[in-house]
């Protein structure tokens, strides 16, 4: 049977970043305007790599081209083939980023070649007064919008909403969105990188260029019904697991561990990921095998794998949970 895998994560520096997710993991500085860890990434280029164990130093398409099915699951196997579909970040924004939106799997693939992207974040310790956009706050078409964005005006047309540990926003592929400033969140979302920038507060970069804007290419890929969400702030009580979404992409819940929790892996026909979001703990396979799994880090159970035993220090450790 394959272990547990633990990967390295893919840092992104960028003009909006900051410091809190080297603080976050408890590891040292990776720099001050780090915005992104790509914690489980098949993206071409920026692939994740097995940190430890006898498969270090292995991507994680190299793991699937060997151990497709049995990572991956035979139902999911036969849907991808071995092509991860889900690519998985925590997020640290010291600014606000743009205005964008994400075309849905038929419109990428006609494109681009491409998924769709559908995606949620998970507010994991967002600073005083941090807020988000997602959905519009009032009816809207494509000539209006259209209208708006050429007048700097389309943020007035978007539902903000000022972001607590523990909120959920699910951001169906088509729904304009944002993140601001002071946000520190988990993202998961189908593995594409296909984003139309919509509106960028008219900022410059360092030569004094405006950043290029996919207006056009949005018009086509907006749900113009899409207006405010219900918000839904998510918590399990010690020894307790708590839906967050489950959508046709993925499945996500909230483990509070409690000391000790067995999470029941055999029915899944899955793949499952393992996020620890608050706590130290480790993750334990059928065969005694101990895995680290420190507040921050990221592990792959593969899908042939009947269950773990997840280990914490008692109280509120949380581990986030995804599978498809």
């Amino acid at each position: 049977m394959l272990p547990i895998f633990s990967l390295e994560p893919v840092f992104k520096s960028v003009l909006w970043g900051g410091k809190r997710i080297a603080e976050f993991k408890g590891i040292p500085s990776q720099g001050d305007h780090v915005g992104e860890s790509w914690e489980l990434s098949p993206m071409p280029g920026h692939e994740s790599v097995v940190a430890d164990g006898p498969f270090k130093g292995e991507t994680l398409p190299q793991l699937l081209a060997a151990h497709g099915r049995e990572i991956m699951g035979e139902k999911l196997y036969e849907r991808y083939g071995d092509k991860f579909p889900l690519l998985i970040k925590f997020i640290d924004s010291t600014q606000d980023l743009s205005i964008q939106v994400h075309p849905d799997d038929e419109l990428a693939a006609k494109r681009h070649d491409s998924l769709g992207k559908t995606e949620m974040w998970y507010s994991v310790v967002p600073a005083e007064g941090a807020y988000l956009y997602a959905g519009f706050s009032q009816e809207m078409d494509a000539d209006k919008f259209r209208r708006m964005v050429a007048d700097s005006t389309i943020v007035d047309a978007l539902s903000k909403y000022y972001t607590k540990p523990g909120d959920v926003f699910f951001l169906p592929a088509g729904r304009v969105h944002a993140i601001g400033q002071g946000n520190f969140v988990l993202e998961i979302q189908e593995a594409s990188d296909i984003t139309y920038r919509i509106y960028d507060y008219n900022r410059r970069d360092a030569e004094g260029n405006l950043r290029q804007l996919h207006v056009d290419e949005s018009v086509d890929s907006i749900n113009y019904e899409d207006v405010a969400q219900e918000v839904k702030n998510v918590t399990a009580a010690p020894g307790q697991e708590a839906m967050v979404e489950d959508c046709r992409y993925f499945t996500t819940t909230l483990v509070n561990v409690g000391g000790t929790f067995d999470l029941p892996l055999a029915d899944r026909n899955s793949f499952t990921i393992l996020i620890a979001t608050k706590g130290n703990l480790k993750a334990v396979a059928p065969n005694g095998e101990e895995f680290p799994l420190p507040q921050g880090q990221t592990l792959l159970v593969p899908a042939e794998m009947p269950g773990v035993a997840l280990c914490g220090q008692g109280g509120c450790d949380g581990v986030y949970q995804i599978k498809l």
